[in-house]
């Protein structure tokens, strides 16, 4: 595999209004650049990504949009390395998150390396993955001791200061079965944060949730939008993204189509296809 040097251009020219548009106050961020470069991706025949290349700079919140099938959450498990690539590279703050760079190839690390590598990268899924056998509070203390070697008493502060955090104080002792899909979703999230990532990504976050208790989780990532975390959220709610992103990338067939600020790709898209795919999910 060879290593990629080419950096795709700069986002499109902000434009100038978006319909009274709410943009939160945001604290400035320093780290979790991420920078994909030419990647490819196939499984046998089926090309999913292909030559994608997308700089995302920190504290930026980037939505992706697009058709099941359009590579979406693919790319989102490329960033922290669930899912290995074909061609290119992907870099958080100019680190490589599973290969090393010998010459002019990546090679892949170890799995300890590995793993070391993505606690820079949080990953919360759709389906929430917590431990059925742990409360809330067990389910989050756990990374930070497997994977930062904190003390258990320390990891037990951090827990409780990040439920607090996503508005769940009082259900440090419930188990999963004892929560609803949004808190359950939250305390998902607060587990990811466990271990201070410079960079979070959301594969569709809401998609398993009953429609009243998507807001809470909304309100989560807003929050975590204004503290300046670099985001990177798949998603099917437009509205949020009209709302939050910064950017907006839409996919369809492993490709970028189209990005730009919400206004340009959500109110005037300048591509056929995603004027179509607007006009059926709108």
């Amino acid at each position: 595999m060879s290593a990629q040097t080419s950096v795709q251009a700069a986002a499109p020219t902000l434009a100038p209004s978006f319909d009274e548009q709410f943009v939160p106050t945001r604290r400035t961020a320093t780290v979790g650049r991420v920078e994909i470069t030419d990647v490819s991706k196939s499984y046998g025949p089926h090309t999913v990504l292909r030559d994608v290349s997308l700089a995302i700079e920190p504290g930026e919140v980037v939505v992706l949009i697009g058709p099941s099938g359009s590579g979406k959450s693919t790319l989102l498990r490329t960033i922290n390395h669930l899912e290995t690539v074909d061609r290119g590279s992907i870099t958080v703050d100019g680190q490589y998150i599973g290969y090393e760079l010998k010459g002019d190839r990546l090679h892949e690390l170890r799995e300890a390396e590995i793993l070391r590598r993505r606690t820079q990268v949080g990953l919360v899924f759709q389906n929430f993955n917590l431990f059925p056998h742990l409360t809330a509070l067990e389910n989050i203390v756990e990374a930070p001791i497997a994977l930062r070697r904190q003390g258990r008493a320390e990891a037990r502060e951090l827990a409780k200061a990040l439920l607090a955090r996503v508005g769940l104080a009082d259900k440090a002792d419930h188990y999963p079965r004892q929560l609803s899909g949004g808190q359950q979703q939250r305390v998902a999230i607060a587990r990811a944060l466990a271990l201070s990532p410079k960079v979070l990504l959301f594969d569709e976050p809401t998609s398993a949730l009953d429609p009243e208790l998507v807001g809470e989780v909304l309100d989560v990532i807003r929050g975590l939008a204004r503290d300046g975390t670099t985001l990177v959220v798949v998603t099917h709610e437009i509205g949020f993204a009209r709302e939050v992103a910064d950017r907006v990338v839409f996919l369809d067939h492993g490709e970028i189509v189209e990005q730009g600020t919400p206004a340009q790709v959500l109110l005037n898209p300048k591509q056929p296809r995603t004027r179509d795919f607007l006009a059926k999910v709108l």
